[in-house]
């Protein structure tokens, strides 16, 4: 399993797509004024992929200078920055997982794999979740289910408790989301909501379908 989106292989033209195609948030909506314009002047200083835009947007600081640059606006840059670094979802720590045996999480914890990136590279392959069970010790259902929920949690926007109620609602991988029905996956996730208290409120079918399409980029 790939950690997250390869930003080297995403294009300006594939990012100005993506940003269009998709339903962004209200605070978001300004990154389609005039997207047009302001990607054929960010193409004509030299970004040719998502990676070399990320990285000289990474630093907030030098954005007033990259703005004067290349002629858009400091907010607007801003707003790009928060857009694409929401496309790379940050490392969950071990212990949010915290419905499974604190031994099992603790016995992982002490072999070093401390958070949900270190865990993809340690469970990516079937081979590599064997050796976990004959090296540590655990459980090979405990090693599937976590190696599962991590694996979801490469996906924009979720959580480890989301990422369980995935699972519960019988979708076990990031494929199985990219290809659900989104009604259909929302009434599954509500169900389970229901059932387990999860969190309180209900599932909207707007975010259920955002989600379909964040993981439609890294399946």
């Amino acid at each position: 399993m790939s950690s997250f989106l390869n930003a080297e292989n995403v294009s300006l033209d594939d990012l100005q797509k993506r940003i269009k195609e998709t339903d962004l948030v209200p605070s978001r909506c300004s990154l389609l004024e005039d997207i047009d314009e302001k990607f054929l002047k960010l193409k004509a200083n030299g970004f040719v992929t998502l990676a070399d835009l990320r990285r000289d947007l990474k630093n907030s600081k030098k954005i007033p200078a990259l703005s004067k640059r290349i002629g858009i606006d400091p907010a607007y840059l801003t707003l790009l920055r928060r857009e694409i670094e929401s496309y790379f979802p940050k490392a969950y720590a071990i212990s949010d997982f915290d419905w499974f045996l604190k031994k099992d999480l603790d016995t992982m914890e002490r072999k070093g794999l401390k958070n949900t990136l270190l865990l993809q590279e340690a469970l990516d392959t079937p081979g590599k979740r064997e050796e976990m069970v004959t090296t540590l010790g655990l459980d090979a259902d405990f090693i599937d289910s976590i190696s599962a929920l991590v694996d979801l949690t490469r996906i924009q926007w979720i959580s480890p408790v989301a990422a369980r109620m995935l699972v519960s609602a019988g979708y076990k991988n990031v494929k199985s989301i990219s290809n659900a029905n989104p009604d259909k996956l929302c009434s599954e996730l509500d169900r389970v909501n229901k059932e387990n208290k999860y969190f309180k409120g209900t599932i909207g079918l707007r975010d259920v379908r955002r989600l379909v399409k964040a993981a439609s980029y890294i399946s």
